[in-house]
């Protein structure tokens, strides 16, 4: 798979595109990369997605922007997986929030990636106030890839309502809509060593997440092993260097002796158990990080069988 940041000056395909943001690869999306993918092989055409970055609405409205559910490097490996040939991956900023209709369709679309045909849901609308809509590609002359949404239960399958079920600690729900575990991935980094001072040593997860969709603390998998996680600020326990409260992700995997500093590793959340809270000293923390620990190895030995080994 080739990534773009850039719109070549002279195509080497033509392409049928998906443009979306895609955040959190959920069933309907899903459903249409590999529709795009189909589409592609019955045209003979490449089959290419255009996404942003940021999303535009943090960059329009960053206080008001909806929390992440994927980094831009989990986007990737998802298309990556659905078989995606080419990725163009576009800087979402004033110049570009600033193309017209027009142009973005006769100079980017069709001059510079050879787009034939162009698969986006049905509400929606591109450029400058929002003045393309599906109609401006029909009436430009694309031929636009026929797509029904996903809906379970009578509801169409949304980021929203993956957000909105992670947020409450629905993370089966949040399952059911994406097909999938809700998962982050980052690499392991060195971090003050506090949990292993506890006699629970955690593997420090760098997000790329700013506005994660969960906080709080849940049974999960780090790369297939069974273990807990606490998404939040810390609040019992500071880092001596700054008053700013930080997210983090760090994960204690059960019985693990290896090391996993500077792996890329994929955080798989299965069960909220609590929302982080703050204790009033380290005994009490670690009195309670111990139950977690048995709550968390009871859900994984009644729900889901253990894989041994990293």
């Amino acid at each position: 798979m080739l990534i773009y940041r850039y719109f070549p000056s002279a195509p080497l395909h033509n392409r049928v595109l998906a443009i979306g943001n895609f955040d959190g690869l959920h069933l309907g999306h899903r459903a249409s990369l590999a529709k795009l993918v189909e589409s592609a092989k019955q045209k003979n055409l490449s089959p290419a997605v255009m996404t942003f970055e940021p999303h535009p609405r943090e960059f329009f409205s960053p206080q008001n922007a909806p929390a992440r559910l994927s980094s831009m490097r989990e986007k990737l490996e998802y298309f990556a997986e659905a078989g995606v040939q080419d990725v163009f991956l576009c800087r979402f900023n004033q110049a570009f929030s600033a193309i017209s209709a027009q142009d973005f369709m006769h100079k980017i679309l069709r001059e510079s990636l050879a787009t034939k045909s162009i698969l986006v849901g049905g509400d929606f609308c591109f450029c400058a106030k929002r003045q393309g809509t599906v109609q401006s590609f029909v009436q430009a002359g694309f031929d636009l890839v026929d797509f029904a949404p996903v809906e379970i239960s009578g509801k169409r399958v949304s980021s929203t309502l993956v957000r909105n079920a992670l947020a409450t600690g629905d993370l089966e729900h949040a399952q059911i809509l994406l097909g999938r575990p809700y998962s982050i991935s980052g690499k392991v980094v060195h971090g003050a060593k506090r949990g292993r001072q506890l006699g629970y040593p955690t593997a420090n997860v760098l997000m790329r997440h700013e506005r994660p969709a969960l906080t709080g603390v849940y049974a999960v998998k780090l790369d297939g092993l069974n273990g807990v996680a606490n998404l939040g600020v810390h609040p019992t326990i500071k880092d001596g260097i700054s008053d700013v409260l930080k997210l983090m992700l760090e994960v204690y995997v059960f019985d693990f002796k290896g090391n996993l500093y500077d792996k890329h590793v994929h955080v798989e959340f299965f069960h909220k158990m609590r929302d982080e809270m703050k204790f009033e000293n380290l005994d009490a923390l670690k009195a309670q990080i111990a139950q977690d620990v048995v709550i968390a190895k009871d859900y994984f030995s009644a729900v889901i069988p253990t894989k041994v080994g990293i």
